[in-house]
């Protein structure tokens, strides 16, 4: 279940904000940077996580340093109506981070990270283009990433850094 953005305020975006930028962090320290009571942010960490606001903790993993030092967005056309399939498909291709659904001129948008050129070259052209369903690919190579996590200071309209919140 989603929570809809207008019934998180001040107090819940900033311990979003905290727990994206660190989260092992304890809710002892939420409750520290974001001036607000142990049993307050116990309260509000609850209900965040029983209304899906946060959905659960990850390690931020580095591409490069596990060897996956190549990144495309490979933009997928199929055969109308093959998407449901395709989607399962496409998720369980070996490299596959992301797959978006979308509109216009391509069905489908992935981020693919390979360790190589070979890699990357087996899951476009043998993999994907060996698919049926699929009329045509276009791969952009990634240069260089930026990423902004949901619930990051960005997202949430927060200035960077941790600020105290009236109690």
């Amino acid at each position: 279940m989603s929570v809809p953005s207008r019934s998180l305020d001040d107090v819940d975006r900033r311990m979003l904000g905290l727990l994206v930028d660190d989260g092992r962090m304890s809710v002892n320290e939420v409750a520290n940077r974001a001036g607000i009571s142990r049993a307050t942010a116990y309260a509000r960490y609850d209900r965040l996580l029983a209304r899906g606001a946060i959905r659960g903790f990850r390690a931020d993993v580095d591409p490069g340093a596990i060897g996956l030092d190549i990144a495309a967005m490979i933009l997928i056309n199929i055969k109308q109506g093959s998407w449901p399939t395709m989607r399962e498909q496409i998720s369980r291709l070996p490299g596959v981070e992301y797959v978006a659904l979308t509109s216009g001129e391509f069905d489908f948008v992935l981020l693919v990270r390979a360790p190589d050129i070979a890699a990357l070259r087996d899951v476009v052209l043998h993999r994907l283009q060996g698919m049926p369903e699929v009329r045509s690919t276009h791969t952009i190579f990634v240069l260089d990433e930026q990423r902004h996590p949901i619930g990051s200071a960005h997202h949430l309209g927060l200035e960077s850094g941790p600020r105290r919140l009236p109690r």
